[in-house]
């Protein structure tokens, strides 16, 4: 199991959280997703065979165009 934190300076409110989390969650192999909205961090635990790049496409695909990977 890993986890990665993304930077996602959009998010701000509940509705952020639920869009992000329901794309991200929609990936074969991610076992879990949090949203800080305080540090705008998202923090997905996911088996090996998911990319950062496919977490970073379905952020974007929920609306977040600006996505960091944190520690990359």
């Amino acid at each position: 199991m890993k986890s990665e934190q993304y930077l996602v300076p959009g998010v701000s409110c509940q509705h952020c959280v639920h869009a992000v989390t329901s794309e991200v969650s929609k990936l074969e192999g991610v076992q879990r997703v949090q949203v800080n909205l305080e540090n705008k961090l998202v923090t997905v635990e996911h088996t090996e065979g998911v990319s950062s790049a496919r977490i970073v496409a379905a952020i974007k695909e929920a609306g977040y165009d600006e996505v960091t990977p944190v520690g990359a």
